[in-house]
């Protein structure tokens, strides 16, 4: 998606809240480390912003939507271009061909051809699942950027993967923000939030977003696949894997204008 994914992604990154749920229990305690010895929340999010931040991007997607007995396989090109404008055009399954996304600024449009009619997704329907998936188009619309959307505070170590990382409590700055919180698992080799908490202002998990299969490209490292689970949606989850991406690539201006979104 994204940017499905992206936005999805990148756009996508989550969130979390004033209280401390008993879901954050579930976890091991964070390693006791000097605060010596600890970056600043300021460095790490820098770092992670470094890498996940783009001015350019095209990549080809494939999304898996598995639930409730059935898997759906969605393929689609996505294009981006700086922090706020994403395109993707789906090319499978057939039924789905030619349906166009179009993110620019804060305004997200859908363009379905089997009803050849542009419809702008706001309101209530930011929340619903994008193709059904995991991903809502409200994720889509998040900016990649966590520092300008969250406070944050190191609370010290701990693992995902077998991997070290550094461990965030992330508090949303504004109450405009989908997920008030979030806690992130901060690869301390690659910067790579290689797991997300995201959670409701009551404390209720909502979503665990993660990102895996890292890959150098030119003087950044990027991650392939995007894991997302909606616990609201039991059995549920959506994986998204990146192919032919590059970044800093020269992309056709038209893509990013309404007028893109019907023309064949």
């Amino acid at each position: 998606m994204m940017r499905v994914w992206y936005a999805a992604a990148a756009l996508i990154l989550s969130q979390l809240v004033a209280t401390r749920p008993n879901v954050l229990a579930e976890e091991p305690p964070p390693a006791a480390t000097p605060k010596a010895e600890l970056p600043s929340a300021d460095e790490l999010l820098s770092a992670i912003d470094r890498n996940m931040t783009f001015e350019t991007r095209r990549a080809r997607i494939r999304m898996v939507v598995e639930g409730k007995g059935r898997t759906r396989s969605y393929g689609m090109v996505s294009y981006g271009r700086g922090e706020n404008d994403t395109a993707f055009e789906y090319f499978e399954p057939r039924r789905e061909k030619g349906t166009k996304m179009l993110k620019l600024g804060d305004e997200l449009w859908i363009y379905m051809p089997s009803v050849e009619r542009v419809q702008k997704i706001s309101g209530h329907m930011l929340r619903q699942g994008m193709m059904g998936s995991d991903v809502s188009y409200e994720d889509l619309m998040e900016s990649r950027q966590l520092r300008l959307q969250y406070a944050a505070r190191v609370t010290g170590t701990g693992r995902h993967d077998g991997r070290p990382c550094w461990l965030l409590e992330m508090t949303a700055k504004s109450k405009k923000i989908a997920y008030p919180r979030r806690k992130v698992w901060v690869d301390k080799e690659t910067a790579i939030p290689v797991k997300q908490q995201l959670f409701a202002l009551s404390g209720k998990l909502l979503k665990t977003w993660t990102m895996s299969e890292v890959k150098q490209f030119d003087d950044r490292v990027f991650p392939t696949r995007m894991m997302i689970q909606d616990h609201a949606k039991k059995g549920s989850r959506t994986i998204i894997r990146m192919t032919d991406l590059e970044f800093g690539v020269k992309l056709r201006t038209e893509v990013f204008a309404r007028r893109w979104l019907e023309r064949r």
